[in-house]
């Protein structure tokens, strides 16, 4: 039986040629082999599985070529090539920095570059996860990385190039290799399919690239698990149940139910979807990448961005046209906040719901106008106005005798006095309207109130009027007022920090509280509030504001207090106080250093 080899390994690049998606190296690479300009050492930097360890053992087995073609590929079969490939090279050193990093190892490695090689031109020494080197190996590499013999060339291949020494890069030449492209990867996975007698959608191989993010090795280690899988035939289906993705025809029906406002019909697809494993933040990032494709459709100049398999995108431009610019952006935004606080929620199934009841109902919450060839979204909200009640004012009525005969019957009506009789002719009911103008009403109740409110208006009124003007002499007497109200509290702390504190008058409004230090400016601001309030009420006026401003001295002499000990104090104190000594003397004390 034969064994089993991995696709990443099996189908590794043996040449320039057949890397994938790093073309812009590969050239560089071939016409500095031609052009006989090699470099001494190479820094080959990237993400992960994208090609820079493999490019480094061709480069190897290239320059030691015995018969190099005219492209500057290795021909494969002179000895030099045929013992790289069976691993019995001894021109070609590769060391893993990750578990051989410390200072012993690269001074061994140091010591071997001396020696020449025993067949072929150069002897290339590759070192793998440099960055994990200690800082005592990078400093023992320096030199011989800087001035090798002739004949050596060292290849470091890192995925973090950030952590590499300044003086390491400046040794280098450095080779920045990208994220392989998913066109590129499902081309070259149709290819391997083929080789292997596997029967693969492209839909399929689209969503094993998109998975893999740019990485050809993650991209071949599933393509294998999925083979295993479905014993050889992949398809769209079961390469999305494997890889655990939801299928995107979920998130057209979504975005339809959206747009027609069927909020529980989005609840049920939702729990639908729960029921069958995927997780709440699953939904809303594949949601987020869906709506991202829609927006991208709308403008032909964006459209090359667009990552989907073929077979989807013309479904994706025909929904695009039906949905505005403004509820994708809006929509995003709010999935974008969703997904932020997801792990936050502590009922991350109600997060979700939440999520679709707003985008089921965001156009009655956003107004969408095209001004000028660009799309302006307003609330709704901000157009609407509460209910507004036009201020009637209150009408002096002279009190009136209501008459109790003939059933008259008296209505007070926004303050305007109607008074109904029936059955009565035209000259009795002039009779009774000269009566009333002169005949007072004895309801004193409703008189009563109508006075207590003229009198509190009125004392209003003589308040506002009284107004005090907003003097110097007048504001240092109500911060003294202030200063009282304060030590009757017990604040003496802000007594000290109001008494120093200095008032400068701006108009007949406004003053400044001026302070020296932080701390005084910290004390009067706890005391914001009720300071000016008590302001409004000394000047009877409403609008009076103040600010407190900080202006440090800066050439304020500090006095230093001078330390004394114990028996110093002691002396002062008797001298002041002298039943202290008394004190001292009858309960035989000690004065203590």
């Amino acid at each position: 039986m034969e064994k089993f080899i991995v696709s990443a390994r099996k189908y590794r690049p043996q040449n320039f040629s057949t890397v994938v998606g790093q073309s812009h190296i590969t050239t560089t690479l071939k016409n500095a082999i031609n052009n006989n300009q090699l470099a001494h050492a190479f820094l080959f930097c990237g993400p992960r599985g994208v090609g820079k360890t493999s490019c480094a053992r061709i480069l190897a087995k290239t320059i030691n070529c015995e018969k190099r073609t005219k492209e500057g590929e290795a021909c494969n079969k002179c000895n030099s090539c045929v013992s790289f490939d069976n691993g019995s090279s001894f021109n070609i050193h590769e060391l893993d920095a990750a578990s051989n990093n410390s200072v012993d190892d690269i001074r061994s490695l140091v010591e071997q570059v001396r020696f020449a090689p025993q067949a072929g031109a150069y002897k290339v020494y590759i070192v793998d996860e440099v960055h994990m080197l200690s800082q005592a190996a990078f400093n023992a590499f320096l030199k011989t990385l800087e001035e090798p013999p002739p004949f050596a060339i060292f290849i470091l291949a890192t995925t973090e190039k950030h952590k590499i020494l300044p003086t390491i890069l400046s040794r280098c030449q450095i080779f920045d290799f990208k994220r392989i492209t998913t066109n590129d990867t499902v081309t070259h996975l149709q290819e391997i399919a083929a080789k292997e007698h596997i029967t693969a959608e492209s839909a399929a191989l689209h969503v094993i690239a998109q998975k893999s993010e740019g990485c050809m090795r993650d991209a071949l280690s599933i393509l294998d698990k999925i083979v295993s899988f479905t014993e050889g035939k992949l398809t769209y289906s079961n390469t999305l149940e494997h890889l655990n993705i939801l299928d995107e025809d979920y998130y057209f029906q979504l975005i339809s139910q959206m747009q027609k406002q069927q909020f529980a019909d989005a609840m049920l697809l939702f729990d639908e979807i729960n029921q069958k494993g995927f997780e709440g933040d699953t939904v809303l990032e594949g949601f987020a990448d869906f709506l991202r494709n829609l927006l991208v459709c709308r403008d032909p100049k964006a459209s090359v961005l667009l990552d989907v398999a073929d077979d989807f995108k013309e479904k994706f431009v025909e929904n695009a046209k039906t949905i505005d610019y403004g509820w994708l952006i809006s929509a995003l935004h709010i999935i974008n906040d969703a997904i932020i606080n997801y792990k936050q929620a502590r009922n991350k199934k109600l997060h979700v719901e939440l999520l679709l009841i707003k985008l089921c109902y965001l156009n009655q919450a956003i107004q969408l106008t095209i001004h000028d060839g660009a799309v302006e979204k307003k609330k709704i909200t901000d157009t609407s106005k509460a209910v507004q009640f036009k201020s009637v004012g209150f009408i002096p009525i002279e009190p009136i005798n209501q008459p109790q005969k003939n059933n008259i019957k008296v209505t007070h009506i926004n303050a305007t006095l109607v008074i109904e009789k029936p059955n009565l002719t035209s000259e009795k009911k002039k009779e009774v309207r000269n009566e009333t103008t002169s005949a007072p009403i004895t309801n004193t109740t409703q008189l009563g109130s109508l006075q207590k409110i003229r009198e509190k208006i009125a004392l209003q009124n003589n308040a506002v009027n009284a107004a005090k003007t907003l003097t110097d002499n007048l504001l240092k007497e109500a911060w003294e007022s202030y200063i009282e109200k304060l030590r009757e509290k017990g604040n003496h702390s802000a007594v000290t920090n109001f008494i120093f504190a200095q008032l400068r008058t701006i108009d007949d409004i406004s003053f400044d509280i001026v302070t020296e230090s932080n701390i005084q400016m910290k004390f009067i601001e706890a005391e914001r509030a009720p300071l000016i309030d008590f302001f409004q009420k000394f000047f009877h006026n409403r609008q009076i504001k103040f600010q407190i401003i900080l202006e440090e001295k800066e050439n304020s002499d500090t006095v230093v207090q001078p330390t004394i000990n114990s028996k110093e104090l002691y002396k002062i104190l008797s001298e002041k106080h002298p039943h202290l000594k008394d004190l001292k003397e009858k309960l035989k004390l000690e004065v203590g250093y």
